[in-house]
Order: structure tokens, then C-alpha cells, then sequence
């Protein structure tokens, strides 16, 4: 089932936040779907945007580099390395500026053209839809001692697209699993290995014997080719929190077209 996310605002000045989730991403008044794209280098697909809002509302499409950090976090790219610079090079949107009327959905195009000769690899760009602001008159100048000035909110929200040529693949571990407190909240927190040439994509389950269903789960857990190894946080179900102690099994779990398949599983002791 689709959900609509919580906006995130930035002021102009600075980067916007990361907002995804598994079918949709609401941002604002713009719904965005899907939220992650993956392509071959040979055929395109389609991004559909939604304004669910009252009024007619425009918005640029552009392309950022982000890296992930160990953390898990993901930072805008101001000095792109060659395979960066790659992958930006190969995408291909239109169109790059959209005006949609309330429930008006509009769909962008997008493909990858790799040039000749590139290596097999995966390379991934992050595709934003940012607001552009209505123009507003110009109002007659508050007379004030000390600075005054008006901020202005810019709303977008960012996707990643990936690219994957050749035969690729990928295999992840779990280590390190233990009860913690994440801003006062219990979590099962655990290190989350990749192995391979490709990124990884999944949801995070902690099994408990005797409970139907995972006492502790994340989704939309990635782990991009510039890390090998990052720390996840599992918030414990608060239903099961009296269940969160003892032996369990934590598994990560990736959705593929053929099924589900699982990359990594162990057991471990909550204490």
C-alpha cells in the first residue's frame, strides 16, 4: 500500500533531504512514483508526478550526485569522481520543467545511453523535483533599525536512478547485533555488510520464535557500491517490545521481479 511521506522543506540556500519510500513519495503537494528506478541501458521507463494540492503548482526536474556515507546518510557530490561523472553524462529526462494543475498527473521520461566502451558497472544519479516558488509583488519596504528579510520555503524531493550494465551481482552479512536506545527509543541496531558489484536494496526483519510477526523491521535499507559496510538502527514493534530479548534471527531481505530473495540471515542473542 502506497503512503504519503512527511515534506521536507529547505530553505534556498540549502540541500534538500532524501525522501523515499516503496511506491510513492508525497513531498509538499507532489506525489512521486516510483522512487527508485533501475535501468539496463537499453530500455526507458516513466516517472509519474501527482499535484494533489488547490493550486496549479511548477516544478524543475535536475539531477544531483549524492555519495553514502558509513551512516547511512547521503551527501550532495561538488567534486564527482569519473564514475560519477558517467553516470550524470548517460541520463536522459524530458521534460525538465513541469506546471501541474491540481490532480493533474504528468509523467517524465527517462533513459540511460551508455557510451561506447564504458565498463560494466552500476552507476546512479539522484533525480530532484524541486518547487519553484509562485512570483510574488514586490511589497513596499518595512523601515526596521536591524535587518529584516523573508524566507521563502523551496519543497523537492529526490529519487535515485540506477543504472546496471553487464552481469551484476551482489551478497550482504549481518554482524554486530544488539539492543540500543536511538533518541531514547529502543532499536536492534547491527552492521549491514555488501559484497559484490552492484548496490543492494531491501528491508531489514528481526524474527522472533513464537511471534508471526518481525518484533523489529526497516525497509528501504540500501547499501550503495561506495560503501561496503554501514550501521542500521531497527525500531522494536512496541507491541513486542517484552519479546525483544533472547535468541532471534535477523534477516535482510531484497524484493526482486522474480520474488523475494533473501541476501543475508543470522542468528543472534538480545540481551
Amino acid at each position: 500500500m502506497s503512503a504519503r511521506l512527511r515534506f521536507s522543506l529547505a530553505l534556498a540556500a540549502v540541500p534538500l533531504a532524501l525522501v523515499a519510500a516503496p511506491l510513492t513519495a508525497g513531498v509538499g503537494d507532489l506525489l512521486v512514483a516510483p522512487t527508485r528506478i533501475i535501468l539496463d541501458g537499453r530500455r526507458g521507463t516513466e516517472i509519474i508526478l501527482n499535484n494533489i494540492g488547490d493550486d496549479v503548482a511548477t516544478y524543475r526536474v535536475s539531477v544531483e550526485l549524492k555519495r553514502m556515507l558509513p551512516n547511512g546518510t547521503l551527501e550532495v557530490v561538488t567534486a564527482p569522481n569519473a564514475r560519477e561523472s558517467a553516470a550524470e553524462a548517460m541520463i536522459l529526462y524530458a521534460p525538465r520543467k513541469v506546471t501541474l494543475p491540481p490532480n493533474q498527473p504528468q509523467s517524465i521520461r527517462i533513459n540511460a545511453r551508455a557510451p561506447q566502451g564504458l565498463a560494466d558497472g552500476e552507476y546512479r544519479v539522484h533525480l530532484l523535483f524541486r518547487a519553484i516558488p509562485e512570483a510574488r509583488p514586490v511589497s513596499a519596504p518595512v523601515v526596521s533599525e536591524g535587518v529584516s528579510f523573508r524566507l521563502t520555503p523551496v519543497y523537492g524531493v529526490t529519487i535515485p536512478v540506477i543504472v546496471r550494465l553487464g552481469n551484476l551481482s551482489a551478497t550482504a552479512g549481518i554482524a554486530n547485533v544488539a539492543k540500543a536506545l536511538d533518541g531514547g527509543k529502543p532499536v536492534i541496531a547491527l552492521d549491514l555488510s555488501r559484497m559484490g558489484d552492484r548496490s543492494t536494496f531491501g528491508e531489514v526483519r528481526v524474527m522472533k520464535a513464537g511471534v508471526a510477526e518481525p518484533i523489529a523491521v526497516a525497509g528501504g535499507i540500501a547499501l550503495y557500491t561506495e560503501v561496503a559496510r554501514r550501521r542500521v538502527n531497527v525500531p522494536i514493534d512496541a507491541r513486542f517490545a517484552a519479546q525483544a530479548t533472547g535468541a532471534v534471527t535477523v534477516e535482510y531481505i531484497e524484493k526482486t521481479p522474480t520474488g523475494l530473495v533473501t541476501l543475508a540471515s543470522t542468528s543472534a542473542v538480545l540481551r
